[in-house]
């Protein structure tokens, strides 16, 4: 069966592509990268074993091309030990529909720009609501790079790899098993940068601000931990993690040394040669998808960026990591961006304004049949004083999984408009951000390294979040 699914693809390619005694040789370069679609479409849209199969050979093609999956560690790193300047910020980018046209869009950026610094995310909720595996989100990327002649280390990272209080509550085991069970698979997809997001176990009603953290301490350590112990050779995960959640209060200096003193102490009690976190997500003024006015427009929000920069100062000064995370920016006015940079922020994260680009962008048919579908499957979520703008703003983000095939089959053109504007606003985003010209930065931190990825973890079935209505994005 896989000998005939596997003939199957390299006829997709063209037969620009061989196997011999189960290693990739190119044949043809050129049409190899103008038939990689192929892949990126059976991956997103295909049946077992096949998708499986296409994701096990886009992952072999990327590495025989020095596409490879890399951990930001040892960037981050040196920037908390002063030998990086602390003078860009990288963006985390989190492709939640079309994801193999949007990566593609970003690399044209990149290649544009000569930017090396720069992530792709996803978060445990929009694995849910998009309908996108570890494994699928890392072939789209990877074949994207492969279709726009990328090469070098290439960042993924588990976003938001959230403990959800309610479930959590319920059955704190099972909460914990699901949770490293997804941290396994991503590991496994080659998601070398992880987020652990144990924030929603910050107990404020404890007195000091130590005891309020406990819990998101421990089992910010407890999964970092696991995260160390299922490290392929040679690897050292991103591993980031999180003071509060993102919409709460502003972070404070105290909050972030009982988080950062809490942490440590936990993770050396479980590994005394564990090595501990790249970087800390505080919040300072912003929400997730930002706020929506009543006629659809976004309410601008007051960024607290002198927080930002004591905080970076200190993550870098006192725990030599790579400084302070921004969540929830991407729907910021575009003047903003430059200021993260002022504030020495080391990463921020990108989403919903890029989901936004594309929903201008439907087809009206298509974004008609979309809002008929969310009328239907989310009139519980519409309250009593929402317009019609507020509603679709907050819930169409629940229609791209169910719509996946609908978005890839839409017409080349269509396909090509929308990802124009996506490359557009990469470049800006480039630019504010000043990672241009950071694939020097990248070449001397970063050293990838090629992991050949097991069949087996490619063709196993996965059983995927049932309810994922209190996890961030």
């Amino acid at each position: 069966m896989i000998s005939r699914e596997l003939n199957d693809l390299l006829g997709l390619l063209d037969q620009s592509v061989a196997v011999v005694k189960g290693k990739v040789e190119i044949k043809d370069e050129k049409k190899l990268r103008s038939n990689i679609f192929h892949l990126a479409e059976v991956s997103a849209l295909g049946t077992d074993p096949q998708k499986g199969l296409a994701r096990y050979l886009t992952r072999q093609i990327a590495l025989s091309l020095g596409v490879i999956p890399a951990s930001i560690n040892d960037l981050y790193i040196a920037r908390g030990l002063g030998k990086v300047d602390s003078n860009f910020t990288v963006p985390a980018i989190n492709l939640r529909a079309l994801s193999f046209e949007s990566a593609k869009a970003v690399f044209r950026a990149a290649n544009q720009l000569n930017a090396g610094a720069f992530i792709f995310e996803i978060a445990r909720s929009e694995m849910g609501y998009t309908d996108q595996r570890p494994s699928e989100y890392t072939t789209s990327v990877l074949a994207a790079a492969i279709a726009e002649g990328y090469m070098g280390p290439v960042f993924i990272q588990g976003d938001h790899f959230q403990v959800s209080a309610k479930k959590y509550a319920a059955n704190p085991d099972a909460e914990i098993n699901a949770l490293r069970d997804l941290i396994k698979e991503s590991i496994a997809a080659g998601f070398y940068n992880i987020d652990v997001d144990s924030s929603t176990m910050v107990d404020l009603s404890k007195k000091t601000i130590a005891e309020q953290q406990y819990n998101n301490t421990s089992l910010s350590a407890m999964f970092a931990a696991y995260i160390r112990s299922l490290e392929p050779k040679g690897v050292r995960i991103s591993i980031g993690g999180e003071i509060g959640e993102v919409g709460g209060h502003n972070s404070t200096e105290e909050e972030l040394r009982a988080y950062m003193d809490g942490f440590n102490s936990e993770l050396k009690k479980l590994d005394t040669e564990a090595f501990g976190l790249s970087k800390i997500s505080i919040q300072t003024g912003t929400s997730h998808g930002g706020v929506v006015l009543p006629d659809g427009s976004i309410a601008k929000v007051s960024v607290d960026f002198d927080t930002l920069l004591k905080l970076s100062r200190i993550a870098r000064a006192d725990y030599k990591m790579g400084g302070a995370v921004q969540h929830g920016a991407s729907t910021l006015p575009e003047d903003a961006f430059g200021k993260f940079v002022e504030a020495e922020a080391c990463e921020v994260h990108l989403a919903t304004n890029f989901q936004n680009m594309l929903f201008d962008r439907l087809p009206d048919a298509l974004r008609d049949e979309i809002y008929h579908y969310l009328d239907e499957k989310n009139a519980a979520d519409r309250k009593p004083d929402m317009t019609d703008e507020q509603f679709y703003y907050k819930v169409r983000k629940n229609a791209i999984g169910p719509f996946k095939k609908q978005l890839w089959n839409m017409t080349a053109e269509k396909k090509a408009e929308i990802g124009k504007a996506w490359e557009e606003q990469f470049i800006k985003l480039f630019k504010y951000l000043a990672v241009v010209n950071t694939s020097e930065v990248v070449s001397k931190t970063i050293k990838p390294v090629i992991i050949e990825p097991q069949l087996s973890d490619y063709i196993s079935d996965v059983s995927p979040d049932t309810d994922i209505s209190d996890l961030a994005d």
